[in-house]
């Protein structure tokens, strides 16, 4: 088998099928997309045995838990695959949106419009739901796109993108506007990474590793996914019952994905009183919690905290937890060693509130709220292609909007220059 000659092949009937995607009407789409949510549903069977089989094949190699739960799916996730299918359906289509409009001295009337990227590579690991999800708001946003998940989720990525291309051909989207990438090998990674003309962009949704390597070696434009590092600050005006809900949420609700928090925060003056409660609702949880100084002093049970903690990204039930001075500590803390991602405080203090939002530079920051919503779905896109948190065309949940770029159409009565 030659991979790059059938990956060049998948790629030239992606961009043909993105012309006819491009122009395809808003009804026909939303039509293929119910198609597939029916589809996902009707052979969840099928889908749940390819996933059994990649789940036993990734526990023979010790795979550690937080990653089997990522590559798990059940009925009820096959739902919210569905239903985010669904939720895609019901969103107003982007394609030919104006959003500008001039008209020159001149007598030119200038109109911009958003139109589709084109063909979108999305290079992903471990969780077969986004499959479903990038294949929904692509073709919502009419690009056609080309999927290449982690070896690991094969069979279930196979089994989904089978599915979801046949229902979708079936119900008026063109043929080939969905290429699934079967070749676990590498090298159809590198391959993807150097398909310019054929692929506009490509999104990678992983761990660092990946990322790194996408970002550095391809010669795609990448928008960038981050990984998480996000942390949660309790302020000295807090709410200690709040505070403890939102960081027990944000930290054990779902420890493996990318906007759960790795770091907590405390300012000094609440400290003494506020880790211990907050070490027993962690230890309820089995959080290992791993502590600076202070912190130990307060709770001798915390391990201590390295440096490279405070950059890590767990993915699990681990927490790193510092104590700080004040507020400017705490936004100096979280500017050096986030990742651009979600960040949240916990006060009472409105103007605190106002300057951690200014001045921490993330995607998405909250207040009084859990870094858990940082999410497409949460954030009403239906689903989202990943979380972007670079800042050059688009940062934070990528719905809709985000797989679109711009058109400008010129209407004259002869003006010439």
């Amino acid at each position: 088998m030659d991979i790059q000659q059938e990956m060049m092949a998948k790629a030239q009937t992606a961009k043909a099928a993105s012309r006819k995607l491009a122009v395809l009407s808003t009804g026909v789409k939303n039509a293929a997309l119910l198609a597939m949510a029916d589809a996902l549903e009707k052979r969840a069977e099928l889908i749940l045995e390819a996933n059994a089989a990649d789940l036993e094949e990734a526990r023979g190699k010790g795979l550690k838990r937080s990653y089997l739960d990522r590559l798990m799916l059940n009925e009820g996730r096959i739902r919210q695959m569905a239903e985010g299918l669904r939720q895609t359906a019901a969103l107003p289509d982007p394609i030919c949106q104006g959003d500008y409009s001039t008209v020159r001295p001149n007598g030119l009337e200038i109109r911009r419009i958003r139109v589709p990227i084109g063909v979108i590579g999305i290079i992903y690991e471990a969780r077969p739901n986004v499959t479903a999800d990038a294949t929904a708001l692509c073709l919502k946003s009419g690009n056609a796109t080309i999927l290449r998940g982690g070896s690991d989720a094969i069979r279930s990525n196979t089994a989904i993108a089978s599915l979801l291309s046949k229902a979708a051909v079936k119900a008026g989207a063109p043929e080939g506007f969905l290429q699934f990438v079967e070749f676990p090998q590498r090298e159809a990674v590198d391959v993807m990474t150097h398909m310019r003309g054929y692929l506009d962009v490509i999104i990678p949704r992983g761990g660092a590793g990946l990322i790194r390597h996408i970002v550095e070696n391809s010669s795609v434009p990448v928008i960038e996914t981050g990984t998480g590092v996000c942390h949660t600050f309790v302020d000295e005006t807090a709410d200690f019952d709040m505070a403890i809900r939102i960081a027990v949420n944000a930290k054990t609700s779902h420890p493996s994905v990318c906007n759960a928090m790795e770091t907590l925060l405390v300012h000094e003056a609440i400290a003494p009183k506020f880790l211990p409660k907050l070490s027993w609702a962690m230890g309820e949880k089995h959080v290992e919690m791993r502590g600076d100084a202070r912190a130990r002093e307060i709770c001798p049970e915390m391990k201590e905290a390295t440096e490279e903690d405070w950059s890590t990204e767990y993915g699990d039930l681990s927490l790193s937890i510092k104590v700080v001075p004040d507020l400017d500590a705490a936004i100096a803390h979280i500017n050096k060693y986030n990742t651009g991602h979600s960040e949240t405080i916990v006060t009472k203090n409105l103007e605190n509130a106002h300057r951690f939002q200014r001045e921490v530079d993330a995607a998405a920051v909250y207040v009084n709220a859990s870094t858990r919503f940082t999410d497409g779905f949460e954030f009403g896109f239906g689903a989202e292609i990943g979380i972007s948190t670079q800042k050059l065309h688009a940062r934070g949940p990528m719905g809709l909007e985000a797989l679109t770029s711009t058109k400008y159409l010129i209407y004259g009565e002869g003006q010439i220059r």
